[in-house]
């Protein structure tokens, strides 16, 4: 067991989550961007509902690559077992993302009238930060879980 001033487990386990989780933020706070913008440039084209949508799976790309280059770059699973997790585990959030999306909106229709794209714009990016935490430890757990000899 290591003394005071020694490293322990825990200090080793906490950096090892400190550095992988602030890469986690910075990697998916640009591919939140990314959505966000998307979705605003995809609302001039198509209805709400569906830019959410669409914007979502561009965002769910750039983070992909990201995370996987970025921030877990020592994984167990191979690439297309990689996409077929990253798919679920965005699919599950996609649907908390789109459910929160549509009811803060309608919520805040109702509290402040139609605010029009400040309205959306709000409730877009409160949706998409409640799927971040899962996110994060769906990917960590599931999708690029560390290989057995290092984990």
């Amino acid at each position: 067991m290591a003394g005071l001033n020694g490293p322990s487990w825990r200090s080793a386990v906490l950096a090892r989550l400190t550095g992988e989780a602030g890469r986690f933020l910075v990697c998916g706070g640009f591919a939140a961007f990314v959505n966000w913008a998307a979705r605003i440039a995809l609302s001039s084209l198509m209805p709400f509902e569906m830019a959410v949508v669409l914007a979502y799976a561009i965002g769910m790309t750039v983070g992909f690559v990201l995370y996987r280059t970025v921030v877990w770059t020592d994984h167990e699973a191979t690439l297309a077992e990689q996409a077929i997790g990253f798919v679920l585990v965005n699919g599950l959030s996609a649907v908390v993302v789109f459910g929160v999306a549509i009811g803060l909106r309608g919520a805040l229709e109702t509290l402040l009238g139609s605010g029009g794209g400040l309205v959306d714009a709000g409730a877009h990016g409160v949706a998409i930060g409640v799927g971040a935490l899962a996110n994060f430890l769906g990917h960590r757990s599931f999708t690029f879980r560390p290989r057995a000899d290092r984990a």
